[in-house]
């Protein structure tokens, strides 16, 4: 989880190559057309209100040359209707733009908002689904920056940026052909201001798309960086990194400065230069269309309107370049996020799953090789058969496979080759429910979700009742610690356990693991928070739940098959069989007993281990 490595990751992508940037712009492209066909209706309806309310907005100076040319005349001749109807209709167009805006701004804010919860559910749920190989690589800051920071661009172009530059493109271009139905001549001026206001804004477009770009890896880093240093504030505090730290959010935050000061920069030439492009067309046109009234060759009215309508042709261009900064950081954080979504789980539920409705628990390794991505073989090959109901010790030094084995075991990473099956079904055919409910893993940190510890013990098996909760937190000796709490069961235990110590999330920890009552138990250095007569406590919970008398839903007459992963080895001793790993290989087999009197590794382990109560 650098920091350092997952800036070069994507620094990477904040310099794309152009055949590269076309297609995370067509993935891009695909991700918004999949979020707008749910509510293409209303998307729809919206586009053809802001339609309706720029044609309205744009008849107001081709009204007033009415007025003006017509009639006014009629009305000196005694006719005074044109001027009523004039009057009438440009009213009748002013509120309709009125009515017709209301109605695509409130219509605009429930379709982007509709459209950011369908986002924000699937970047939820597809995390969710994503690997544990994934989650390893890819570092929670980042997870939280697309849910953050990148869906919050996204919602402030689609709630007004959206619709702001459609209603002015819109606008400009409805303003233009009714200055060209008025006078052609003006028309081509204007075509002609287009021409620098083109190249201007091609020119802003790929300098601020790759400062954009870079303000969301930067933005990123910042996150990644706060949320590891909050992550880890004992770590932090325990080794005085505090300056170092303030140093280093200091100098990405200066970073991110640099690169939003350079943003403000490129808008700040390409909006004040099109202010200019805009006015030096309105003093073309009030110039030239002078000589032209006074020639005769241009009624009053018209060059009114022609003025009114070539200020307001410029008008939205200024929007336009406000919301264009969204646009282009909206977009960035779109590449983000589709990348994301992009990303394939390496461990994936089998198409036609294999049902386990009675799982015993025996496991077989057949010619199992692995690696982690494309790096060497931890595991270069195993055959191992654990039968149901056995209890199978890990031991080995750090580093050595033990952790691996187990994590194969509870399929977070599927074997490179060979097969690993439970009960003669390979894992990869069985369906993710009754995988998850015939295994289950007690880590060394045992993690607490916001909420009460009855609701904490349940995870390991949602319909329990509360008499089966506190029965399972007998069974490892967590009751009484539990009734002592405020609340008791209902006691919330907080972010991340804050109410308890490591040892009692534990013992949580191996309530809800004894709950699920799985057929294979796995406990990966499991009892390492735990005291003395904890674990004692904690030995005699496991012995029960293995003999198949701590829940009536018993696997096997057998009882469970437990593989348990420890250095303690007063933990090793209640094991069936001891399995002494090296380098991924199984080096020794064999009960407690025979191996101490072999005289090998486990041997010199446990004679280490005996040295060191002393």
């Amino acid at each position: 989880m650098s920091t350092a490595a997952f800036g070069t990751a994507d620094e990477d992508n904040a310099h794309l190559t152009r055949a590269d940037s076309k297609a995370v712009r067509r993935r891009s492209l695909a991700l918004l057309a999949s979020l707008i066909r749910p509510v293409r209706l209303r998307f729809w309806l919206t586009i053809g209100m802001v339609v309706v309310s720029q044609l309205t907005r744009v008849a107001g100076p081709a009204l007033i040359a009415f007025g003006i040319d017509h009639a006014l005349p009629a009305l000196r001749a005694g006719d005074n209707l044109p001027l009523i109807l004039s009057g009438v209709l440009y009213l009748a167009a002013a509120i309709a733009t009125a009515a017709t805006t209301a109605l695509y701004v409130t219509s605009t804010a429930r379709l982007s908002q509709a459209m950011l919860l369908d986002l924000r559910l699937r970047v939820f749920r597809h995390t969710q689904r994503l690997s544990l190989e994934f989650h390893e690589k890819y570092t929670s800051g980042r997870i939280i920056a697309r849910q953050t920071s990148d869906l919050e661009a996204l919602r402030e172009l689609l709630d007004s940026g959206v619709s702001s530059l459609a209603s002015g493109l819109l606008f400009m271009v409805f303003t233009a052909i009714t200055v060209f139905v008025l006078d052609w001549r003006t028309g081509l001026i204007m075509l002609c201001a287009g021409v620098p206001m083109f190249f201007l804004a091609r020119w802003y477009q790929k300098h601020s798309q790759i400062a954009f770009r870079e303000s969301r890896v930067v933005s990123a880093r910042l996150i990644v960086h706060f949320v590891e240093t909050m992550t880890g504030i004992r770590a932090v505090k325990a080794f005085r990194k505090e300056r170092e730290n303030a140093a280093r959010y200091g100098q990405l935050s200066e970073d991110y400065r640099k690169n939003t000061v350079r943003s403000i920069n490129l808008n700040g030439v390409f909006q004040p230069g099109l202010v200019l492009i805009g006015n030096v067309c309105v003093a073309v046109v009030l110039l030239l269309g002078g000589f032209r009234v006074l020639s005769g060759g241009l009624a009053v009215g018209v060059l009114l309107a022609l003025i009114l309508s070539t200020k307001r042709f410029f008008q939205p261009v200024d929007q336009m370049a406000m919301f264009y900064n969204s646009f282009q950081s909206a977009q960035a954080a779109l590449e983000k996020v589709s990348g994301l979504l992009q990303e394939i789980p390496t461990v994936r539920p089998p198409r036609n799953p294999v049902a386990l409705k009675n799982p015993r628990g025996k496991i077989e390794f057949r010619g199992v090789e692995f690696g982690y991505g494309d790096g060497r073989l931890v595991v270069p090959y195993l055959d191992l058969h654990i039968p149901a109901g056995q209890t199978v010790a890990l031991v080995g030094q750090t580093g050595a496979g033990k952790s691996t084995l187990a994590k194969l075991v509870a399929r977070f990473y599927d074997v490179t080759s060979g097969s690993l099956a439970l009960d003669g079904v390979d894992l990869r055919e069985l369906s993710t429910t009754d995988l998850r409910r015939a295994v289950v893993m007690v880590t060394q940190e045992a993690f607490l979700f916001s909420g009460s510890v009855a609701d904490n013990i349940a995870l390991g098996r949602p319909e329990a009742s509360r008499d089966e909760i506190e029965a399972a937190a007998r069974a490892v000796g967590a009751h009484e610690f539990i009734a002592g709490l405020p609340e008791g069961y209902d006691t919330d235990v907080n972010k991340r356990g804050g109410r308890v110590s490591a040892g009692q999330r534990q013992l949580i920890g191996f309530a809800r693991a004894f709950l699920a009552a799985p057929a294979v138990l796995i406990l990966d250095e499991a009892t390492s928070s735990l005291d003395i007569p904890s674990e004692r406590m904690v030995q005699a919970g496991l012995a029960r739940l293995l003999d198949g008398a701590a829940s009536q839903d018993a696997a096997s007459d057998a009882g469970r098959t437990a593989i348990i992963i420890a250095h303690r080895l007063s933990t090793v001793e209640t094991a069936d069989r001891v399995l002494v790993v090296h380098d991924g290989r199984v080096v020794e087999d064999g009960t407690p007993a025979e191996l101490i009197s072999g005289g090998g590794r486990f041997a010199r382990l446990h004679g280490a281990w005996r040295d060191s109560l002393v």
